[in-house]
């Protein structure tokens, strides 16, 4: 008989990283728990003895989507894809937005991740790079609350053919 994990046990997020980014992985992770999400990550979660594979394991199971923080170390390295490809395969249309791409760094997306759309915290602020990550894992749409207008007077317009300009 197969067992179900206990609704206890499942998070929101994986933060899937490699070691060269984690202090701003760690930041990532932070501020999704600062704003009421729950998060899997490494250093925080995998305790000692525990077996790492197994935890990885876990983790990419019991996580709703998993967070691929993108930078030229991450992309090169063998051991991360595993981590993003374990959701992406339960939702390759990307429907569900199981693999959130996340770029902290000026590096060249290529193969199957270039198809996601990424949030992108490169060259921003703390203040910054927080609401775009916020708002970039806010499920619905991303349409403001309101949009300025775009001009500083009233809009002008040729009159269409045949009409009159009052």
């Amino acid at each position: 008989m197969k067992m179900r994990p206990a609704e206890k046990d499942r998070r929101d997020f994986f933060v899937s990283f490699n070691s060269a980014d984690r202090a701003i992985a760690e930041w990532i992770a932070a501020e999704l728990e600062a704003a009421g999400k729950t998060v899997f990550f490494q250093h925080w979660d995998f305790r000692p003895r525990s077996n790492f594979v197994l935890e990885m394991d876990r983790a990419a199971r019991l996580a709703d989507r998993t967070i691929a923080v993108l930078s030229e170390s991450y992309l090169e390295a063998l051991f991360t894809k595993p981590e993003w490809a374990a959701h992406f395969a339960g939702d390759p249309t990307g429907a569900g937005r199981r693999v959130i791409p996340v770029r902290v760094q000026e590096c060249e997306v290529a193969g199957l991740l270039r198809a996601i759309v990424h949030i992108d915290l490169v060259g921003c602020d703390e203040s910054e790079a927080r609401k775009r990550l916020l708002d970039g894992v806010r499920e619905g749409r991303a349409k403001p609350d309101r949009v300025a207008f775009p001009g500083k007077g009233p809009m002008t317009a040729a009159p269409l053919e045949g009409e009159a300009r009052v």
